[in-house]
């Protein structure tokens, strides 16, 4: 592929209004992510298991936020099951990025969090774009 077509592809996908708000909404995910972990590590759930916790609750919240504001897409199910598919991807990335982190460097987990949701977004915006709502 040329460099040509590569920055054209880049352009088309990255540098738009979609995608945008689609790290507005991810700035959101990731406050949501992250609030929800942490009220859950202060009722006692050990800091993995509130990652993930929060991790599925955020991505609700995702899914409605990415419908209306980014996609113009009704809700459904079965377009609901797409997105959540999406972001396996980032899930992994994102529960490996904690695990070396948090469990392994020992940095404090608001820190590990954060991190973690930096790093897979380019990867998730192309799978929810292309895959979740259909749009090339």
């Amino acid at each position: 592929m040329s460099a040509q077509k590569i920055a054209a592809y880049v352009r088309h996908h990255f540098f738009t209004r979609a995608f945008l708000l689609f790290l507005v909404i991810g700035c959101i995910n990731t406050f949501d992510c992250t609030l929800f972990a942490k009220v859950l590590i202060y009722f006692g759930l050990a800091a993995n298991l509130a990652f993930n916790v929060g991790y599925l609750l955020s991505n609700i919240i995702a899914y409605w936020l990415n419908s209306v504001f980014v996609f113009y897409s009704e809700l459904s199910l079965s377009r609901y099951i797409k997105f959540f598919l999406s972001y396996v991807p980032n899930y992994i990335i994102q529960n490996i990025i904690v695990f070396i982190f948090y469990n392994l460097i020992g940095v404090p987990d608001f820190v590990s969090f954060l991190i973690a949701a930096v790093l897979g977004i380019p990867v998730t915006f192309l799978l929810v774009k292309i895959f979740a709502f259909g749009q090339h």
